[in-house]
This record gives C-alpha cells, sequence and structure tokens, in this order.
C-alpha cells in the first residue's frame, strides 16, 4: 500500500509539471506581482509588472543576468529579444491620453514595455503587443515607439525591483525602474491644456452642463491661462444666459468681462462690469477692484471702490478698498485717513497687517 502510495504521488506531481498551470498561485522564483498608477495632468498612467529580487546576485545583474542588447533567450520565436524590463509576464504600461516619452510622442493605450540594456544608452521599446508572455515572442514591427536613455549609477541597492515616480510637474513626470545599483529613467510628458479642454468639451454636454458654474468654470480655466478665448467667450455668454441660472451671478459677467479685455475688447469690457455691479456682494466688488489694481488701472479701481463704499458703508471690507484705492492713485493722505478708520473694525488676526498699511501710507509708500 505504502509502495502504490507513493507511486500515485509520483505519478500526480509529475503530471502537475508538465501540464497546464490553470489555479491562481504566487509568481514563480519568489518574484512579487506589483502595480503602479499615477495622475500627469489628467492622463493616468499605470505600470503592472513582476518584481524580481537580488537575492545575493549583487554585481552580476547587469550585463550578467540582464544581458547587453538583444539575444536568444533559446524559447520562442524572438532569437532578438529584449529584457522583459521585469520578471515572468511581461511588464505592461498603460496611457490613458496620448502622451510623449523622452520628447516623441506615443498615442493613448496598453503596451508591452521592454528594455534593451546597455551600460551607456539603453534602449526603451513600447510595443502594441502587451499580452504575449515575457519578450520571447517579441517583434521589432510591433514597436510603436523606441526610445535611448541613459543609465544612472545608485548609492543604495535596491532588492526588488521597482518602478518610481519622480520629479512631477503639472503635467510631467520621470519614470525610474531601479533594481540593484542601477536606474533606467524616462520622462513622460502629456499636453494638459488639450487633455482639460477636451474633457471640458465632453462634461458640458453631459449632465454636468446644466448649470452655469460649470460653464463659468470653464471659461474662467481659459482666463486664468489664457487659452481658447474665443470659444471661452461663448461658454461665458452661455453661463449668463438665463437658460442655466447665472444672469444675476458677479462672478460670470466678471469672467466675461476679463476674456473680453483679453481679446483687446475693453469697452465691452467695461460695459459688462456696469451690468454685473447690482449682483456682486460686498467681498465680488472689492476683489474685482483689486484686480483693476493689478491691472495697472488705478482709476477705475478707485471708482468700483466707491462704489462698494456707497453700498456698504463703514465696513472694514470697504474702508480698505477705500485705502488701497488711494494709495494706488498716489493720495497716501486720503488713504491714512481710511486705513485708520479700518484699524479698529479689524478682524482678530488681520491687525499686524492693517497696522503695516498704515506704516507704510505714514511713508507716502504704496500698500498694494
Amino acid at each position: 500500500m505504502k509502495k502504490l502510495s507513493a507511486f500515485l504521488l509520483s505519478v500526480s506531481f509529475t503530471c502537475c509539471c508538465f501540464s497546464q498551470i490553470i489555479l491562481t498561485t504566487l509568481p514563480s522564483g519568489g518574484n512579487k506581482k506589483a502595480a503602479v498608477t499615477e495622475r500627469i495632468g489628467l492622463t493616468d498612467v499605470t505600470i503592472h509588472y513582476d518584481r524580481p529580487g537580488v537575492k545575493g546576485r549583487e554585481g552580476k545583474i547587469w550585463g550578467q543576468l540582464i544581458p547587453v542588447g538583444y539575444t536568444d533567450q533559446g524559447f520562442g520565436s524572438s532569437k532578438a529579444a529584449p529584457w522583459r524590463a521585469g520578471a515572468n509576464e511581461n511588464t505592461t504600461i498603460e496611457f490613458s491620453n496620448d502622451v510623449k516619452i523622452e520628447g516623441q510622442p506615443l498615442a493613448a493605450g496598453k503596451y508591452g514595455f521592454f528594455v534593451a540594456y546597455d551600460p551607456n544608452e539603453c534602449t526603451l521599446i513600447f510595443s502594441k503587443n502587451s499580452s504575449s508572455w515575457g519578450s520571447f515572442f517579441y517583434k521589432p514591427e510591433e514597436d510603436a515607439l523606441k526610445v535611448k536613455v541613459k543609465p544612472v549609477a545608485l548609492d543604495k541597492s535596491v532588492e526588488w525591483l521597482k518602478y518610481e515616480f519622480m520629479g512631477q510637474t503639472e503635467n510631467t513626470a520621470s519614470i525610474g525602474l531601479q533594481w540593484e545599483k542601477l536606474m533606467i529613467p524616462f520622462k513622460i510628458e502629456t499636453d494638459y491644456v488639450k487633455d482639460q479642454l477636451a474633457l471640458f468639451r465632453n462634461e458640458l454636454r453631459n449632465s454636468r452642463g446644466f448649470e452655469w458654474r460649470a460653464w463659468n468654470q470653464a471659461a474662467s480655466w481659459c482666463l486664468q491661462r489664457n487659452v481658447n478665448l474665443e470659444e471661452a467667450l461663448l461658454w461665458a455668454d452661455t453661463a449668463i444666459s438665463t437658460n442655466f441660472g447665472g444672469e444675476r451671478s458677479f462672478p460670470a459677467y466678471a469672467t466675461k468681462a476679463g476674456i473680453l479685455s483679453k481679446l483687446g475688447k475693453n469697452d465691452e469690457a467695461a460695459a459688462v462690469m456696469k451690468m454685473a455691479m447690482p449682483f456682486g456682494t460686498m467681498n465680488d466688488i472689492h476683489f474685482y477692484a483689486r484686480s483693476l489694481i493689478t491691472l495697472k488701472k488705478p482709476k477705475e479701481a478707485l471708482d468700483i471702490f466707491k462704489v462698494n463704499y456707497d453700498k456698504n458703508p463703514n465696513q472694514f471690507t470697504t474702508l480698505v478698498g477705500l485705502a488701497r484705492g488711494y494709495s494706488a492713485n498716489g493720495d497716501y493722505k486720503t488713504a491714512l485717513k481710511y486705513a485708520e478708520q479700518a484699524l479698529p473694525l479689524t478682524p482678530d488676526g488681520q491687525k499686524s497687517s492693517v497696522q503695516t498699511m498704515i506704516d507704510k501710507l505714514k511713508d507716502s509708500k504704496d500698500i498694494n
């Protein structure tokens, strides 16, 4: 009986070894499955990979375990295969929008990611085939993009291979493949403005577009970035229309006026703001006047500060507004009078700021 049991166990083990493994187990070789995702601009970048370990092979990874260039791995159809940029299954990288890799364009999509290692200059390969196992079936005709980058030596050894996002800006980031004492970095750039405008156009057509704030948000974004102004003006007009409820919204009128001003239509901008004044809160009007100071329009700013004071007399905000308005026009004596009137009304935590204004005005210095 014992011999029969041993025989059956042996047969079972042999069959498992030579049959297809269809159940989920840990990755072979003790490697670790991993994924890393980050948004660059509005583009989601996702990398799926298996993490091999150094496991005491320091100095034997690069150029040995990972050969230089392309090699015949002795299996599969490829006789000149790059490294799979990880372990086990091939590494994949996916972009939700079009990107640039090291300055070269790459369309949105999912790609197999390979590396042809070289100690001086590595070749990164983004393959249209993202579903094959490893690089055993690599075909150069399936390359969507190839770029060259220089590897960077690391001070400390990285035991488990990893991908890390670094040096992020609004629309760029670098990804570093790090293992043992080497990093292979590459830069990703997105067209954030293009992606944002496309998203605005799409969202304004769905349920989000049935409210004036959405149209104003899109128009205001364009105004702040000084892009797409002609279309932004149409969005601003929609925001203040009766259809979407913004016909009494001071911010919506201010956005339209700002766009008109950017387009050189200053008289039209002034007319729009005249229409907006009855709808503005004390703070709305105050910050609009301050924006005129920023635009080097001190006389117009003072006029607005005066209107705000007439509507809201003897308020801290309007008194400070008059101080700023007269200061912007060089009348420091009158500005000082209003700043001193504002001081006793100053909210907690702001008295030092108002006192600084007063000190500056006493020295005939502009407080804006």
